[in-house]
């Protein structure tokens, strides 16, 4: 799990002597297993004043399953966690709870100022970042821009050339030489490059071992870190007051977005002299361009596409290749679905956006490994007056309401005694082949639903597809690996494999 910078010694042995005065004071005033009446929330143990700090403070470094546990004590699948120095946060893995929080009263979970302060240096006024009125005008111009045709075209060409071009020689090198690689760092690369392609129109060729490492894509992981360490510190006021100070992680997350941000303005000015000359191209920006916005919301518009396709296919790609080595039966049926779906046989085997829509077992894969393992782990919203949720969990002005995928995954209620199992078969026995978006929340729901989400599928499947085609991935690790999450989770030391090339047996039996 990660170290995070705001526990050195210094912080962790004041905050641990505090914790252990407080402890017994509460204990000598017979305060320990305070809590609300269960009649009316359920959560960890709660003090005066206090709250679940103490707790909270114990399982810091396990948020995720400690959350989970916690739910599935809960009969209504909420719970409360109100400690000192944050606001009071309501987390749900109720499905009904999701749909009115991201549906029925949509307007009454906005973002939420705290959020955006979370993330205000990172994303601007990005279309992840707001509410109202700006978030309704980028949403209208984004969604017209993402279902473009021709930025569909041009992502599965983007894909088609860093595939054959990067990616597939990087594991052919791999493969001759047995040496072994990181999956996780290679898409994570992978999806970078993509992603920059389709937004920008550059090309920061992370995947190319000849050039230097990215200063752009550094810049990137830098400033997503320190974001996301800001929303686990158990008090705010210690990052806020270092980036008052201008100094240690604060200090560096501003130096990272000087980079970003000049990165990208360069290019915004770049693009609008291409415009004045006619030259127009299919990217993202250069279609942003010639929208009539200005150039500081252009550039928070893109910053946060490329925030929100950076890592989130790489992610669900690293926990997809560890989850199909843990099932071999699964992967045969997946190497006979992609022979099936592009003619293995034929000399002119090919894989494209329409032989991709029939790889419906891959897509269940990938559904049935992000339900396990989602790229988000959770999300919040705020509420902006008071209300009350379906299962009669009382929310006020001001409290953060979470709903919470990875938990969600692991809840019997929700998907039965096997919730534990990777079974992408629940996703084709499901009626129509659907599940409902409130009880897999990955790409959110509603009216903020993911605008990438088919992008992301096509990206993902024309990855997985390719790599199954030639090679078997094969884990040096037998253990489970710990998942973090940060504002994308990944998997703990990476996924290092040895590449196996597929054996011509592979496909005949798969015939």
């Amino acid at each position: 799990m990660p170290s995070f910078e705001m526990f050195s010694p210094s912080f962790t042995s004041l905050v641990s002597v505090t914790v252990l005065f407080l402890t017994g004071i509460f204990s000598v005033l017979g305060f320990r297993r305070f809590r609300p009446p269960r009649s009316t929330h359920y959560g960890p143990p709660t003090l005066p004043v206090l709250g679940c700090l103490l707790p909270f403070y114990k399982n810091r470094l396990r948020l995720l399953d400690w959350y989970t546990e916690l739910l599935a004590e809960s009969p209504s699948e909420t719970i409360l966690i109100d400690r000192l120095g944050a606001s009071r946060t309501v987390v749900t893995g109720n499905p009904d709870n999701i749909e009115y929080i991201l549906k029925t009263k949509f307007d009454n979970f906005p973002k939420g100022r705290p959020f955006t302060e979370l993330l205000g240096d990172l994303l601007g006024r990005g279309i992840f970042n707001v509410d109202g009125e700006m978030w309704h005008s980028q949403r209208k111009l984004a969604s017209h821009e993402f279902t473009a045709k021709s930025l569909r075209e041009f992502l599965v060409r983007t894909l088609e050339t860093e595939v054959n071009e990067r990616l597939m020689p990087i594991l052919e090198a791999a493969c001759t030489k047995k040496e072994v690689v990181n999956m996780q760092e290679i898409l994570k690369r992978f999806a970078f490059d993509v992603v920059c392609k389709l937004s920008l129109g550059m090309d920061p060729a992370c995947l190319e071992p000849s050039l230097p490492d990215s200063k752009f894509a550094k810049a990137f992981d830098v400033a997503a870190e320190i974001s996301a360490r800001r929303g686990t510190a158990p008090v705010f006021a210690v990052w806020e007051a270092k980036r008052a100070l201008s100094i240690g992680s604060e200090k560096r997350l501003k130096e990272a977005m000087q980079v970003i941000r000049g990165s990208v303005v360069e290019l915004i000015r770049s693009r609008k002299d291409e415009s004045r000359k006619k030259d127009i191209k299919t990217d993202l920006l250069s279609r942003l361009v010639t929208s009539g916005l200005d150039e500081e919301l252009i550039r928070d518009m893109i910053i946060s596409f490329i925030m929100a396709g950076r890592d989130t296919t790489s992610a669900a790609m690293t926990w997809f290749f560890w989850l199909l080595s843990c099932h071999k039966e699964v992967e045969k049926e997946l190497v006979q679905e992609v022979e099936t779906a592009t003619g293995h046989s034929n000399e002119e085997r090919s894989i494209n956006y329409e032989n991709m829509k029939e790889m419906k077992f891959l897509k269940a894969c990938l559904c049935e490994s992000m339900r396990l393992y989602p790229p988000v782990a959770w999300d919040s919203k705020h509420a902006a007056a008071n209300d009350i949720l379906p299962d009669g969990t009382r929310v006020y002005k001001g409290d953060r309401v979470t709903y919470f995928p990875y938990g969600m995954g692991r809840m019997k209620k929700i998907w039965g005694e096997d919730c534990q199992d990777f079974k992408p078969n629940r996703w084709i026995d499901a009626e129509d082949h659907t599940i409902s978006p409130y009880k897999f929340p990955i790409f959110q729901a509603g009216p903020r639903v993911c605008l990438g989400k088919e992008m992301a599928f096509i990206q993902m499947k024309y990855v997985v597809a390719s790599i199954l085609e030639q090679f078997e991935l094969v884990p040096v690790r037998q253990d489970i690996p710990a998942f973090v999450p940060l504002l994308t989770a990944h998997m703990a030391g990476g996924l290092n494999v040895s590449v196996q090339r597929r054996k011509e047996e592979d496909w005949v039996a798969a015939s």
